[in-house]
């Protein structure tokens, strides 16, 4: 074929094309089409943060009116401490969370009273908590339970460095190397979560008697022998001492005797068959115990003037125990404690109550009011059935002395288990208890002192029946 037809057959169908593309009438754009929307995903329900379901530890919660704290520590609570009361030793028991809490911030930690058994409950609330007497802004509300006190509110704190378990276990304190025996070991560790009594004021006046059954005062390094008697009052200043004397050994007729430390001086103040004085607060009177040839009533005399003596109650009663306020004093008969007054009713409370079923009563037991809280009686008192190894007296009988709380009914023997104790008195600072230590006419007397907490007992005087002035 020759070139010249071969050439236009091959530019024939470009030619098409371009002419295709340059006479094609425009063309509409492509109707817009409405895309559905993509399907709603349902949102997923937010995943609960992990909550700890361990209890917390090393907790002190306290609360206020009236004034307590607690410790909680490792295993659960340790100790309830009150205003005006020694501490209570708590022994932990089981632990459970609040079921009705779906949060799981609440806990409820069981324990017992270690001294009387009552049920003790600890319901803590991981909740923000004001003590309304401070800025201070808490972690836990507490609630405390007790089956004799009753219901405490507060709250309470993470506070490890106050645990000696803590402390020990992150070498915060020394270690103790002092030996002990496995009986020490175990009353130590009872005793572990109670804190050293540091605060209390040893006494610097005091009245006793001795071996020969004479008064005795000591007034820091001065003793004097104020002469044969027994029911030694001293005052609060340690200036003055009234003490009951006998006419002889086998008369009954009894006088009361004020004798005067530094020029001392005896005078008779009251006569006529009298004893157990005692002096008021501020030792402007005193009170005592006067035979009406029947039964003794209670008297009241003006120290500066003791002939001007007068009738304070009408009150039969079998013992004085001493002025719990300005104008009421404590007495009793054989079947109650009376709180009488010279401006308010009398208070009457059984003492089957004070005693329970593990004393009995007797006329020479004392009560004496704690000189800060007149809600706690120490009474010393014989067992009914002596404690086994316990030394008796003669007739077979051991004597020791308690706590009694008025209002709880709350119960603590504060006597050491192997010893005859008696005639138990206050410090004036409410802290330390003095007591008569030894059996009455089978071995020495002495006076030991403990402290309220049932710590620090020692040997404080060779004499016995002590009092404390100041």
């Amino acid at each position: 074929m020759p070139i010249r037809q071969f050439i236009p057959s091959l530019l024939i169908p470009a030619l098409l094309c371009v002419a295709a593309h340059v006479q094609a009438p425009p063309q509409k754009p492509a109707p817009k089409t409405t895309v559905p929307p993509p399907a709603q995903i349902p949102a997923q329900e937010a995943i609960p943060s992990p909550v700890s379901r361990h209890y917390p530890i090393l907790i002190v919660a306290h609360g206020n009116e009236p004034s307590w704290s607690l410790r909680l520590g490792m295993k659960g609570p340790e100790r309830l401490d009150r205003s005006g009361y020694p501490p209570i030793i708590l022994d932990p028991a089981d632990i459970v969370a609040d079921q009705a809490d779906p949060s799981g911030n609440s806990w409820t930690y069981n324990a017992k009273d270690d001294v009387t058994g009552a049920d003790v409950a600890v319901t803590l609330t991981r909740d923000p908590c004001s003590d309304n007497m401070s800025d201070t802004k808490y972690t836990f509300r507490v609630q405390v339970t007790h089956a004799q006190i009753g219901q405490l509110q507060g709250c309470g704190q993470s506070e490890p460095d106050k645990f000696p378990e803590f402390r020990k276990k992150n070498q915060l304190d020394m270690p103790d190397d002092t030996a002990t025996t496995d009986k020490d070991k175990e009353k130590d560790k009872k005793l572990a979560v109670l804190d050293p009594i540091t605060g209390f004021r040893s006494p610097t006046a005091v009245a006793y008697l001795d071996s020969a059954g004479r008064v005795i005062v000591a007034r820091g390094q001065l003793h004097k022998n104020a002469g044969l008697g027994m029911e030694p009052a001293l005052s609060h200043d340690g200036r003055f001492l009234l003490y009951t004397r006998s006419a002889s050994t086998t008369a009954p007729q009894r006088s009361i005797v004020l004798y005067e430390v530094d020029s001392g001086r005896s005078t008779p103040v009251a006569g006529d068959n009298v004893r157990q004085a005692f002096w008021s607060l501020d030792d402007s009177h005193f009170a005592y115990l006067k035979y009406d040839g029947q039964n003794w009533q209670i008297w009241t005399a003006p120290t500066n003037a003791p002939d001007k003596a007068t009738l304070f109650s009408p009150q039969y009663v079998d013992s004085l125990h001493g002025y719990v306020t300005p104008t009421t004093l404590l007495a009793s008969d054989m079947q109650s404690a009376y709180f009488l007054s010279e401006d308010k009713p009398a208070q009457t409370i059984p003492l089957k109550d004070i005693y329970g079923e593990t004393f009995q009563i007797m006329s020479s037991d004392t009560l004496r009011t704690n000189p800060l809280n007149p809600d706690l009686l120490l009474v010393s008192a014989y067992y009914v059935n002596a404690p086994a190894g316990a030394p008796a007296d003669q007739v077979g009988l051991n004597e020791t002395f308690f706590l009694y709380e008025i209002r709880s009914h709350r119960r603590t023997i504060l006597g050491p288990p192997d010893t005859f104790a008696r005639n138990a008195e206050w410090s004036r600072d409410g802290l330390q208890i003095f007591f008569t230590r030894g059996v009455p006419g089978k071995s020495a007397l002495s006076t030991d002192r403990i402290f309220w907490d049932g710590t620090g007992l020692k040997r404080f005087s060779s004499g016995y029946n002590l009092v404390v002035g100041k």
